[in-house]
């Protein structure tokens, strides 16, 4: 088996099938569910996917590693499921493993979606992650959030075409799910002996929001992009937030 599409997964929302619809290349698509109590097992059995569950919930990189390992394929394509794969970067994957290299990982550039419009500036395009390797030579970190694939000495290429990115569709949502990552961002901090106070939080708050609307020039973006160096700001601010009341004295 050549190539295997690899998820994790937990109520997985609105773009699901579109995700999956998009992987018909791969060989086979592997779902690793941590308690979905909506419909995403009964879509990713739709699309044939080989689904395996976990009752607990390690972090980001953990369950990761938990999904590699069910994988079958010699190469693995990571893919969230508010992602959809385009034709353009199919192909480029199907390219890129034919030329079987050693030693390379291969990264793709997201397009993010964000209320209504697709942001390419505000420092999120072209958003360039690792997403395709061999399975026996690399995998991911042990991050609880943002995790990343571990790849010493590797040789870096980025895949043509874009990967599709729907991260911001419904606002309660993605408030949530900010709110859930800076939890998971402060916990790894708090574990590693790291604190934080309310000031600091007010300064990462602000720098946050300087470095996104004007530095990266999130004011092309138009009214989008305030309101992503808004949104920005509001999660840094809860990231050392949460550190500072996990660590107070």
């Amino acid at each position: 088996m050549k190539l295997s599409a690899v998820l994790i997964t937990k109520n997985a929302g609105p773009e699901f099938a579109k995700c999956l619809e998009s992987l018909a290349f791969a060989d086979e698509i592997v779902v690793l569910d941590s308690g979905s109590t909506d419909d995403t097992l009964a879509v990713a059995e739709q699309f044939g996917a080989r689904i395996f569950q976990s009752d607990d919930w390690p972090g980001f990189g953990p369950q990761r590693q938990r999904a590699q390992s069910h994988a079958q394929g010699e190469w693995l394509f990571w893919i969230d499921t508010d992602e959809v794969v385009t034709p353009e970067l199919a192909t480029s994957i199907q390219r890129a493993i034919e030329q079987a290299p050693t030693k390379k990982v291969f990264q793709v550039k997201r397009l993010s979606w964000f209320f209504g419009r697709f942001i390419r500036h505000s420092g999120w395009y072209p958003d360039k992650v690792v997403r395709l390797y061999r399975r026996e030579e690399f995998g991911y970190d042990d991050a609880l959030v943002h995790e990343k694939v571990n790849c010493p000495g590797a040789s870096v290429e980025t895949l043509g075409g874009d990967l599709l990115h729907y991260t911001a569709t419904n606002f309660p949502d993605y408030m949530a799910k900010s709110v859930r990552y800076a939890e998971d961002w402060a916990e790894g901090r708090a574990r590693r002996g790291k604190k934080a106070s309310l000031i600091s939080a007010c300064t990462h708050s602000l720098g946050a929001f300087v470095r996104k609307y004007l530095l990266q020039r999130g004011f092309l973006d138009g009214r989008h992009g305030f309101l992503l160096a808004v949104t920005t700001a509001i999660y840094a601010f809860n990231k050392y937030a949460a550190l500072w009341i996990k660590t107070r004295r």
